[in-house]
C-alpha cells in the first residue's frame, strides 16, 4: 500500500495485535514489487496485506511469492490491483469493503433525514433573510412516511437498509439481482427502477460501477422523479449523467446531494458548485479520520480467522466480482 496510509490504517494498538498474530516487518511497505528487498520478502510471504496504492499483482509479482496463500485488502474494491493470475492460483482474497460500507451508509442515512426536513434549503433561506417563522409548522417537510428508494443492494445499500429500519419510512429497492424473496428478507418492497424513481421522495444510488451501470440515471430517468424529490449519490460519479443532472437542477424541480462526481474532482467552473439545489461534498462518505482504523482491524480479524482455520468473514467470490463495486 502507499506508505503514508500505514499509520492510519494500522494505528499502534491495531498494529500490535497484528504483530502478535504473524511475523511481519512493519517497516517494509511495498510500493513496487520489483524492488530487490521486496522480492526477497515475497519469497517467504504467506499472507499479503494490501491497501490503497497497492501495485498490480501480476504474474511476475506472484511468481516471486511461491508460498503466498492469501491477499487481505485493508480497503474496499480489489479490482484495481488483482489480475486473472490471482484467481487462477486459487489465492484466498478478502476485503474490508464491508467495514468501509458502514460510514458510507451512515453518511447516507444522515443525508436522507436532513433532506426529509429540507434542511439545506431552509438553512439558505435563513442565511439570506435573517428571519424565519419560528413556532409555525412548516408544510411539506418531515420524515414520517417519507418514501425512500434504494438503487442497488450492494454492501452499502444493504447496510443502509438496516440503518433505516428504526425510522417511519417506506423503503423500496431496485436491483436486477434481487428477487421478491430476497427483498422480503431485507424488509423492503422490490420495484423496477422506473417505478422506484416515479414513486420515491428520496432516491439513493448504491449500484456498483460497471460498463452496464454507466449513466444508469440519465435524462430520461431524472425526468421520472417527482417534483420536490432528492437524488443522493455516494456510489460512483459515472452512474449519473451529470450534464443531464445539471439541466434538471436548473429547472429547480429536484435537488441533489453528491459525494461523488464525474469527473472527480469537479472542474472549477462546474455549475454544481453554485446551483442552490445541489449539495456537494468532496468524497467524504467513505472511511475518514478515525474510521480508517476499522479497515486495519478488519484485516487483523481476518488474519486471526485464517490462522485458526476458520472461514473468512469477508472473502471475495471471484464469480461475483464482475457485478460488485
Amino acid at each position: 500500500m502507499s506508505a503514508e496510509n500505514v499509520s492510519q490504517v494500522f494505528p499502534a494498538e491495531v498494529l500490535a495485535r497484528l504483530c502478535e498474530a504473524v511475523e511481519i516487518d512493519p517497516t517494509l511497505v511495498v510500493e513496487d514489487f520489483a524492488d530487490p528487498r521486496v522480492r526477497e520478502a515475497l519469497s517467504r510471504a504467506e499472507i499479503l496485506i494490501t491497501g490503497w496504492g497497492c501495485p498490480t499483482l501480476d504474474v511476475s509479482a506472484l511468481d516471486a511469492a511461491p508460498k503466498l496463500r492469501a491477499v487481505l485488502h485493508a480497503a474496499g474494491s480489489v479490482k484495481s490491483f488483482t489480475t486473472p493470475a490471482v484467481w487462477e492460483r486459487g489465492l484466498v482474497v478478502s476485503s474490508a469493503a464491508g467495514a468501509n460500507a458502514l460510514p458510507v451508509a451512515e453518511y447516507t442515512l444522515a443525508m436522507i433525514l436532513l433532506a426529509g426536513k429540507d434542511l439545506f434549503a431552509h438553512r439558505d433561506r435563513l442565511r439570506a433573510e435573517r428571519a424565519f417563522p419560528y413556532g409555525e409548522i412548516v408544510a411539506g417537510i418531515g420524515n414520517f412516511g417519507r418514501r425512500i428508494g434504494i438503487v442497488g443492494a450492494s454492501r452499502i445499500g444493504r447496510r443502509l437498509i438496516e440503518l433505516l429500519r428504526p425510522f417511519d419510512l417506506e423503503v423500496s429497492l431496485a436491483d436486477p439481482y434481487v428477487d421478491e424473496a430476497g427483498a422480503a428478507l431485507l424488509g423492503v418492497s422490490l420495484l423496477p427502477l422506473d417505478e422506484l424513481l416515479r414513486t420515491s421522495d428520496i432516491v439513493s444510488i448504491h449500484a456498483p460501477q460497471t460498463p452496464e451501470t454507466r449513466h444508469l440515471i440519465g435524462r430520461r430517468e431524472l425526468a421520472l422523479m417527482p417534483a420536490g424529490s432528492v437524488l443522493i449519490n455516494t456510489a460512483r460519479g459515472s452512474l449519473l449523467d451529470h450534464d443531464a443532472l445539471i439541466d434538471e437542477l436548473r429547472t429547480e424541480r429536484i435537488s441533489a446531494i453528491l459525494d461523488v462526481t464525474d469527473p472527480e474532482p469537479l472542474p472549477v467552473g462546474s455549475p454544481l458548485f453554485d446551483l442552490p439545489n445541489a449539495f456537494i461534498t468532496p468524497h467524504l462518505a467513505g472511511s475518514q479520520g478515525n474510521e480508517v482504523a476499522r479497515l486495519g482491524l478488519t484485516v487483523v480479524e481476518e488474519v486471526e480467522r485464517l490462522l485458526a482455520g476458520r472461514d473468512l468473514a469477508h472473502r471475495i467470490d471471484h464469480a461475483e466480482l464482475g457485478r460488485a463495486a
